[in-house]
């Protein structure tokens, strides 16, 4: 059976997400924006195997803890689209201008591209292709148990921002209305900041598409 923990990391409380397969023990991290020692220490009181990390965007607040805790548990980091990886190379000038911790530019073991598969144990995730946000923006799609974790995509009663470089809001609308919701209104959503919702709470109520 799959199974979360959502643990805001650093100022910016991006929600890094710790998924896991209970049959398997096996577990990856989706985001992992800081705080490190915070993340082991969670990983060490569940009891799991981090197997690889997985990223939705190349953003500082959304990757700044990633090859700390590869090299930690000797795993790949795998995402997002390669479209990004302007951002992995740009990560130290990202830091000086958002005043978070120092991070060394970087790039994935493996990118990933729209209807490729990750596999956690035995729990499949789906790649869709989501730009807008960033251009390389990826979402993690759970379709046995109707969860996605979409990074900075979607919020509750919002959406992410498209004034970064490379940011597009007519591509970031099509991702959520001709990718995401499509999926179903009785998806629930991890969203990279903020609370859980639902595909259709947001459909129906959300002041940015309505």
């Amino acid at each position: 059976m799959f199974q979360y923990q959502i643990i805001p990391v650093t100022a910016f409380q991006e929600n890094c997400s710790i998924i896991w397969c209970d049959k398997t023990n096996e577990a990856a991290f989706i985001d992992p924006g800081g705080e490190p020692e915070l993340l082991r220490k969670a990983v060490e009181k569940l009891g799991v195997n981090i197997k690889q990390i997985l990223l939705t965007h190349g953003h500082l607040d959304h990757v700044g803890a990633a090859v700390a805790l590869a090299n930690h548990y000797n795993v790949k980091i795998i995402g997002p689209s390669q479209e990004d990886e302007f951002l992995f190379s740009g990560l130290p000038q990202q830091c000086m201008q958002f005043g978070f911790p120092y991070t060394d530019s970087f790039l994935p073991d493996r990118w990933l591209t729209e209807g490729e598969q990750v596999k956690v144990g035995n729990i499949t995730l789906d790649v869709l292709s989501c730009p807008g946000h960033t251009p390389g923006h990826i979402v993690f799609i759970n379709a046995k148990d109707k969860i996605a974790f979409v990074g900075d995509v979607l919020f509750k009663s919002s959406i992410g921002r498209t004034d970064f470089p490379r940011g597009n809001h007519a591509d970031l609308i099509s991702s959520i209305t001709n990718k995401l919701f499509p999926l179903g209104d009785d998806f629930i959503f991890v969203s990279g900041h903020g609370p859980m919702s639902s595909f259709g709470n947001e459909r129906m109520t959300n002041p940015f598409l309505v």
